[in-house]
């Protein structure tokens, strides 16, 4: 028998917040985003994208129900430039969009203890995957058995911080990359369609709801069989880099590969279907060493 991985905490300065607000907020999110918000219930988190007109992400989010609107996580680097282009379609809706990134710390949690390091806060962990539960100025999301995202007011930051068992944020994103999330970036924004780094898997895509921005793409990529590329998750052994290209046997020197997100020896990399299916090695350099493929936890 295993022995029990004892829980780690890290503060999370690489994400952002977007705050929704406002009688529309619900309705403007789910013709804006890739995920059914329209019937988000009020403790449940969902992943979702928003895509560009051509159907390439512009940025991942995991959205929370919160107060009378909503909080969208997303890549920090991303904030500024992503609520100046989401209150663009705003219009005539009753939406109040803000960077809320100052007003909430986030906390990662992981290990076999997190749920007992959120009891000690005095949240109760959620008992489904993407459950919310909340406790005064704090409220707890479950990723996995165990992993909780933990978003707290600032005026808790300091308390909250003091708390919590240390640990380091490389091994947070170690995690994300072992439970295959996928996060875009500055260095990969417009690059895949959601299906690409397999948003739909995460449950990320409903493919009943409405129009939203690159929807026909979406759908076409999903029902004509149009899909040319996956993301695997590989081993490196040297450092990698968000955005960095990846070059396969199969490919004489051409890029067939570009990594998503990367920590601690390991990545997340959309591959080419006809590398993967081929078996042709990757690595990050023509003629470098081989990464090795791993398993995701999702079925392919």
């Amino acid at each position: 028998m295993d022995a029990p991985d004892p829980c780690c905490a890290a503060e999370l300065t690489e994400y952002g917040t977007i705050a929704v607000s406002g009688s529309d907020a619900r309705a403007f999110l789910h013709t804006q985003l890739t995920n059914d918000i329209e019937h988000l219930p009020p403790q449940a988190a969902c992943h979702a994208g928003w895509c560009s007109a051509k159907g390439r992400l512009l940025a991942t989010f995991l959205v929370a129900p919160h107060d009378d609107g909503f909080l969208l996580q997303l890549a920090r680097e991303l904030a500024p430039a992503i609520l100046k282009r989401l209150q663009m379609f705003v219009l005539r809706s009753k939406v109040k969009l803000a960077d809320a990134s100052a007003d909430w710390a986030q906390f990662g949690l992981w290990g076999d203890g997190a749920d007992a390091a959120l009891g000690a806060l005095g949240i109760a962990a959620p008992a489904q995957d993407l459950g919310i539960a909340r406790a005064a100025d704090r409220f707890a999301i479950r990723l996995s058995r165990r992993q909780f995202l933990l978003f707290a007011r600032a005026a808790l930051h300091a308390e909250t911080q003091a708390r919590l068992p240390q640990g380091d944020a490389s091994g947070w994103a170690l995690e994300e990359i072992r439970a295959g999330r996928p996060h875009v970036v500055q260095a990969t924004q417009d690059l895949f369609v959601p299906q690409m780094v397999n948003l739909e898997r995460l449950g990320g895509v409903d493919f009943r709801k409405g129009c939203y921005p690159g929807q026909e793409v979406v759908a076409r990529t999903q029902y004509r069989g149009q899909l040319k590329r996956r993301m695997v998750r590989l081993r490196a052994p040297q450092p990698l880099r968000a955005g960095q290209d990846l070059y396969s046997d199969d490919a004489s020197g051409q890029p067939t590969a570009t990594v998503v997100n990367a920590a601690g020896g390991e990545a997340l990399a959309v591959v080419a279907l006809a590398t993967l299916e081929g078996g042709a090695a990757v690595r990050a350099q023509a003629g470098g060493e081989a990464l090795e493929v791993l398993p995701l936890p999702y079925a392919a």
